[in-house]
């Protein structure tokens, strides 16, 4: 996997719950948009604007076929094409755990935007640690890949990334869990499949 998330992406439940904590009218840059799809629901239900970072040619014409502005960039050599503050929120959804320079790039979302919103794979959901108790790694909805063809280089906790937040000098603005589209503020890095983030230097 070369750094943006190559597969293409559908507004589901659980990116109508994280478009629910961007700002209406926020000018919005998508690392890893894929299709083009969530950057295109917040234009249209939240005034949204900005821009879509992707690497698949697929997804560029995806992207311009929805009406959404996209750049071609491998995420993995950085943001150093925006200043400081360019964007009103910067958004990581299941881009993370696809990238080499992790902690880099978490530094970065919260430079080129003045909020960072990261979302992806809870490794720590119960049902995945049944399957590594049973000696297997997990495959779930969250998790859909073989051990050995999953397009995730690394996996993490909902716990992990509260972790590396505060080592990469990150202020924690809010931290809960998302099920089955249901926002999980209770254990969430037991009871969650998915982790949320909200960040800002």
């Amino acid at each position: 996997m070369n750094a943006a998330v190559a597969s293409g992406r559908t507004v589901n439940a659980t990116q109508q719950a994280l478009a629910e904590l961007v700002p209406r009218g926020a000018r919005v840059l998508d690392l890893g948009c894929g299709d083009g799809a969530m950057l295109a629901y917040l234009q249209q239900t939240r005034g949204c604007s900005g821009y879509g970072i992707e690497i698949s040619d697929t997804n560029l014409l995806a992207c311009v076929q929805r009406g959404v502005n996209v750049i071609q960039l491998n995420l993995d050599e950085g943001l150093s094409m925006f200043e400081d503050a360019s964007f009103d929120v910067v958004l990581q959804i299941d881009t993370l755990q696809h990238l080499r320079n992790a902690e880099v790039m978490l530094r970065e979302t919260v430079r080129v935007g003045r909020l960072g919103i990261v979302a992806f794979p809870n490794f720590a959901h119960w049902p995945n640690r049944l399957s590594v108790l049973a000696g297997r790694m997990p495959v779930t909805r969250r998790l859909p890949y073989q051990w050995y063809d999953t397009p995730n280089i690394r996996v993490g906790t909902h716990a992990d990334l509260g972790v590396l937040a505060l080592a990469c000098g990150l202020t924690v603005l809010d931290d809960f869990g998302i099920q089955a589209g249901e926002v999980v503020r209770w254990l969430p890095n037991l009871l969650a499949g998915t982790s949320v983030y909200k960040l800002s230097r």
